[in-house]
């Protein structure tokens, strides 16, 4: 095994702003303390339902929520969807961190009741707009505790997946083989857990679609794919057969379709809607595709 051997932690680690030549796009963006770095209001539409995204696969996660819940007719949930651009640093302004002090996306501002009520961390979101809208949480104690547990499965797991396997395979200047080893150890174990889960059963939590298929097909789907980080080949996905089946049918639900459009600025352009204001916005033309 190859190794770095020139490193030692020094005994009180200090920051060191990155130069422009670090290797990796959001170096710069990186710093060791929270809060706004400017001042930039957030724009707000017609709808009480705001989200601050970008089409990540935390953020995707949203918006195929909103577009599931208006599919099956809760006309509540209609929203405006305004893009962060999280390269320039947004996420940073300080309209973004009042919503999310954390300053990660999504971000959501429910304006319905008496006053506006902020949501963060994609998780909370899907939980929150399920139980606002009593849908895709099963009322079901045994059902809904086991939807539950494959929404914090994703949350408490993934971050192994993009900041530990994504990382170091795909975006860290310097490849350390102790770390790819580590998490991509870490990355199939947990396609495995999913496929073995899979085996027996149409969805992640049971006979039901629910929010943890929304949780988990944006950052399990690409890579059953081979999409994410390029790194299908590399894990041989097609190794995880139940995985593939169900990242088949999420993937081919129209509202899982137009979700992933959605505050989405990169590949083909017309799979993207970088803002999202009506269902009008999605047109005739892209409509086609989602036809059942």
């Amino acid at each position: 095994m190859s190794s770095q051997s020139d490193y030692t932690p020094p005994k009180i680690w200090k920051w060191e702003q990155p130069s422009g030549d670090s290797g990796w796009r959001y170096a710069a963006l990186n710093r060791p303390v929270a809060g706004a770095t400017h001042d930039a209001e957030l724009p707000v539409g017609k709808h009480p339902l705001q989200l601050y995204s970008r089409a990540t696969p935390n953020g995707v996660k949203v918006t195929v929520m909103l577009e599931e819940l208006l599919a099956a007719g809760h006309k509540g949930a209609e929203y405006d969807a305004w893009m962060i651009d999280i390269g320039k640093g947004d996420q940073f302004g300080s309209g973004f961190v009042a919503v999310n002090p954390n300053s990660k996306i999504p971000a959501l501002m429910d304006r319905s009741g008496p006053k506006p009520l902020r949501v963060f961390e994609s998780g909370a979101i899907l939980l929150y707009l399920a139980e606002k809208f009593g849908a895709f949480l099963p009322k079901d104690a045994d059902k809904r505790t086991e939807t539950l547990n494959w929404l914090f499965w994703q949350m408490a797991s993934t971050p192994y997946i993009g900041g530990g396997f994504g990382h170091f395979y795909h975006y860290a200047p310097v490849k350390l083989q102790y770390a790819i080893d580590r998490f991509t150890m870490e990355a199939k174990r947990q396609l495995d857990v999913l496929d073995r889960q899979l085996a027996d059963n149409e969805f992640i939590a049971g006979d039901e679609y629910t929010i943890a298929d929304m949780a988990i097909w944006p950052w399990y789907g690409s890579l059953a794919q081979g999409t994410q980080y390029g790194a299908g080949e590399f894990l041989q996905v097609h190794e995880y057969k139940h995985l593939g089946r169900w990242e088949k049918t999420i993937g081919a639900r129209p509202a899982v379709k137009r979700g992933r459009m959605v505050n989405r600025a990169i590949g083909n352009p017309s799979e993207q809607l970088h803002e999202r204001h009506d269902a009008a916005d999605f047109d005739t033309k892209t409509q086609d595709k989602f036809a059942k």
